[in-house]
């Protein structure tokens, strides 16, 4: 009797223990999705202080923005490689102490320390991205939808929030625009020190699965719809942050009305970040979820172009929840296309270098476009066109099927 009731004992403690674990682990996720977009969102709203206090050029200054967006596209692929080699735990770890890091030296006096600051950044929030999805995947596999949404939503909160205070905190405090970026060391800092214990927790065994080789997730063409629909969603996501408001300014609106119609976009895709991947998660497939995408989208970029403007907030709400079915939609993608957690990280570098290279080239061929014929019809026609490729290469990677088999 006695050595039953001690069983029993034993099974409580080891069952308290696990359900620590399992929370520290979520808090752990949740701090570090929150520190991965707010040093990226917050230096776009500085912009204009940075290239006026340092002298950059239009050029350079643009650099600050797109040289993250190149690190996304070249480190991707390796971030599942790293995590096979020295273990999932340890990698993440590694980024998190080096985005620190890199917020403090990107901080500091002088061009060349904003620019080598905002690569290091670039390289740690890089393989953050490629490997939470397959973490989330591995850790939580009945509740893919959840921790999925969870994580989608602390990014874009944090990013809303980054983007709303730089601008007051920078002109209205003695931080400036360096303080203001240098700020976010406190929460990347916390989001270092709660990871720490995981190494104990996950170990290097965390991805030791064994998985189809990156080269044949590079030769899958499911692998490459999933990439094709990470880099169209990106597209249009970074086109209409860098330009919506300029086209709102042409057609005759205050910039202090532009940049509240913006915010009301980002802010409207919000929930849908989080409740899209509970639902894509209880679906056989997502294919009818990719279409609700495409028509908002067209919804909102025809509003732009041909709408009146006194209904400018309706057409950026319509974007703002497409953007967030699209977005919940991918970070999906990476764990229902896959088996292993190994996959899921190979899926996801493979589809975030695919997409942040589109990404990248997306607001500058769109500028272009407006210089070349003095009108915002042609660039916004080629969003529709990205919007109609979306819906292709979404109703693919929407099917009931895994990249090892396609």
């Amino acid at each position: 009797m006695k050595a039953r009731q001690q069983e029993e004992k034993y099974m409580k403690i080891g069952m308290s223990r696990l359900r620590l674990n399992r929370l520290w682990l979520v808090l752990g996720i949740i701090v570090i999705a929150a520190a991965l977009r707010a040093p990226f969102t917050s230096v776009g709203t500085l912009i204009e202080m940075i290239k006026e206090d340092l002298g950059l050029s239009n050029t350079l200054a643009g650099a600050i923005t797109t040289l993250p967006l190149l690190a996304f596209a070249l480190v991707s692929p390796f971030a599942s490689k790293f995590a096979s080699r020295f273990g999932m735990a340890n990698v993440l770890l590694i980024a998190m102490l080096l985005l620190a890091v890199s917020i403090l030296v990107r901080s500091g006096s002088g061009a060349g320390l904003l620019f080598i600051g905002t690569a290091m950044l670039g390289i740690s929030i890089a393989v953050c991205n490629v490997l939470l999805p397959s973490l989330i995947k591995g850790k939580f596999p009945r509740k893919i939808g959840l921790m999925t949404g969870i994580y989608t939503v602390s990014m874009n909160l944090c990013a809303a929030f980054a983007a709303g205070i730089s601008v007051p905190l920078a002109s209205h405090t003695s931080f400036g625009w360096r303080g203001t970026l240098a700020m976010w060391f406190i929460l990347a800092a916390l989001a270092t020190m709660l990871w720490i214990p995981q190494i104990r927790i996950l170990g290097i065994s965390s991805v030791s699965q064994k998985s189809v080789s990156s080269k044949n997730i590079w030769r899958s063409a499911l692998a490459w719809q999933v990439s094709f629909f990470m880099g169209l969603q990106s597209l249009l996501y970074y086109v209409l942050i860098a330009w919506f408001s300029v086209i709102l300014g042409e057609r005759g609106m205050t910039s202090s009305h532009a940049g509240w119609i913006l915010s009301l976009m980002q802010l409207a895709q919000l929930p849908f970040t989080f409740f899209v991947p509970l639902f894509a998660g209880r679906l056989k497939n997502q294919r009818s979820l990719v279409v609700i995408t495409f028509v908002l989208f067209v919804i909102g970029i025809s509003g732009i172009w041909l709408g009146s403007s006194s209904w400018m907030a309706v057409w950026a709400i319509c974007i703002g929840i497409a953007g967030g079915f699209a977005f919940g939609l991918v970070m999906m993608f990476f764990s229902l296309r896959t088996k292993t957690t190994q996959e899921a990280a190979e899926l996801s570098g493979m589809a975030q270098s695919v997409g942040y290279l589109l990404a990248a080239a997306g607001p500058a061929l769109f500028g272009w476009l407006h210089d070349l014929t003095h009108s915002w019809d042609l660039p916004l026609i080629l969003l529709l066109g990205a919007s109609v490729m979306l819906l292709l290469v979404g109703l693919g990677a929407g099917k009931n099927r895994f990249v090892g088999d396609a």
